[in-house]
């Protein structure tokens, strides 16, 4: 399963945890202005925002986890099994394929206002990118400097959700997470005051005692409230080095350590890569399971007048700096 989050200090950043018993061998990826997206239904954009992100490429198309383009305008999909419906393509709809929502928003959209244009017209259809590599069940937040937006595909329709917290993990469906925080109004990073009974001297006995009750587990749903009261209270200075170290403190609290989420046989859950993309700046930052140390991207090194999409494999081993 996966949490993605928005933070602003100086600057705008977004990103995610990628949450997987495999990988797809995913490359930090970046699609210039000029590269053709064909679309199954909508026919050829060939020119739109560049964008960065993470994705798999299959026969030269990047199959985008998540992104941000120039614009700062931001996408992240997450799983969203048994709940995700797509139905077939309709008439008089622009008929987007999951694995071509992110590019369609993002190649012409440059803030949330144009992007709910947009999603007023879509219908995310039942379309698989290959026999081999069927839709994926998903869900997207959509983010830019200002605000956030989530969008889900039910059964009964297209569901699109103002988001408050900045937040989202998998299931339940949206409104149901933003509700359940209502059961946890409690919590406080302060110490707590004896609210039990006036007749007993009871007393904080150790630090953090206004968190008891966070959830701890795996859960997307404790996720969810997890990364919210982390990113809520969270504390940053505004340089571009303490605020990417933030973010990325911020999502390893909801971190997925292998062995805790058994998937069968030898295989198990575990956060692949975080990532964490300064909006502003269009920089790209991600650690992977097995290297801790955060690695870089900048999508303005690069041509992005070109037609060519331009991938960086992910540095995967363990990087330890010796002191003596």
């Amino acid at each position: 399963m996966c949490t993605a989050i928005t933070y602003a200090t100086k600057d705008h950043y977004f990103g995610r945890n990628l949450d997987l018993e495999y990988s797809y061998f995913e490359t930090v990826t970046i699609t210039p202005r000029n590269y053709g997206f064909n679309f199954r239904n909508m026919g050829k954009m060939n020119s739109h925002y560049a964008m960065i992100g993470m994705a798999f490429v299959c026969d030269n198309y990047p199959l985008y986890y998540d992104a941000t383009n120039e614009k700062g305008l931001s996408m992240a999909g997450l799983n969203f099994p048994k709940n995700a419906y797509y139905p077939k393509p309709q008439e008089e709809k622009d008929n987007i394929a999951p694995f071509e929502f992110i590019p369609w928003i993002l190649g012409q959209c440059a803030t949330i206002k144009e992007a709910k244009v947009l999603l007023q017209k879509i219908n995310i259809a039942n379309i698989d990118f290959s026999e081999k590599l069927k839709a994926s069940p998903l869900h997207w937040i959509i983010a830019d400097r200002d605000s956030s937006i989530i969008v889900e595909p039910l059964k009964d329709g297209l569901k699109i959700y103002d988001n408050p917290v900045g937040v989202l993990t998998n299931n339940p469906p949206f409104d149901y997470q933003l509700f359940n925080l209502n059961n946890y109004m409690y919590l406080t990073k302060e110490a707590p005051q004896n609210s039990f009974s006036k007749d007993l001297n009871l007393e904080t006995y150790s630090r953090g005692m206004g968190g008891l009750g966070l959830p701890g587990d795996l859960s997307s749903a404790s996720r969810f409230v997890k990364a919210t009261f982390t990113k809520m209270n969270s504390l940053s200075g505004t340089s571009e080095s303490e605020s990417i170290s933030q973010f990325f403190h911020i999502l390893s609290s909801v971190a997925q350590q292998r062995g805790c989420v058994h998937m069968g046989n030898d295989q198990y859950e575990i956060t692949i890569y975080s990532s964490c993309c300064n909006v502003d700046k269009g920089i790209y930052y991600y650690t992977t399971y097995e290297n801790n140390q955060i690695t870089a991207v900048d999508m303005h090194k690069e041509n992005l007048d070109g037609e060519s999409i331009i991938s960086y494999q992910l540095l995967t081993g363990q990087n330890i700096k010796m002191q003596n």
